[in-house]
């Protein structure tokens, strides 16, 4: 593991995981080798989630929204609308869907690990 840094001023946002974000890697994968990674991911503005149920296979997923809002469904958990400076804790393997978001969404994803498998319910 290595220290790092990231500054906004030389960062891009990139296509990703989902057609309807755009992703700002961290750095964060490079510096612990891929056990850990960390995005900030904003909305594609006028895109949006089709609502499919999936799953990730990963030790550990967080989610903290910096501005906008965004609505997931939990299985056997709820339906939960989650906004500026909320958390939540995705535990491994629990089947999840987006069911929409504002346009200005932007919020920080961290992984264990940085890459992992995305699986369609």
């Amino acid at each position: 593991m290595k220290f790092k840094i990231s500054r906004a001023s030389d960062s891009k946002f990139d296509s990703g995981l989902r057609g309807f974000f755009q992703y700002r890697d961290l750095g964060i994968e490079e510096a612990t080798g891929g056990e850990f990674g960390a995005n900030i991911i904003r909305a594609v503005p006028g895109e949006h989630a089709k609502g499919d149920w999936h799953y990730h296979e990963l030790d550990f997923q967080m989610v903290i929204v910096l501005k906008g809002w965004v609505t997931f469904e939990y299985e056997g958990e709820g339906t939960f609308t989650f906004k500026k400076g909320d958390s939540v804790y995705q535990p491994p393997k629990i089947c999840h869907r987006e069911i929409e978001h504002s346009d200005d969404l932007e919020l920080v994803e961290v992984t264990k690990p940085s890459k992992f498998e995305t699986i369609a319910v």
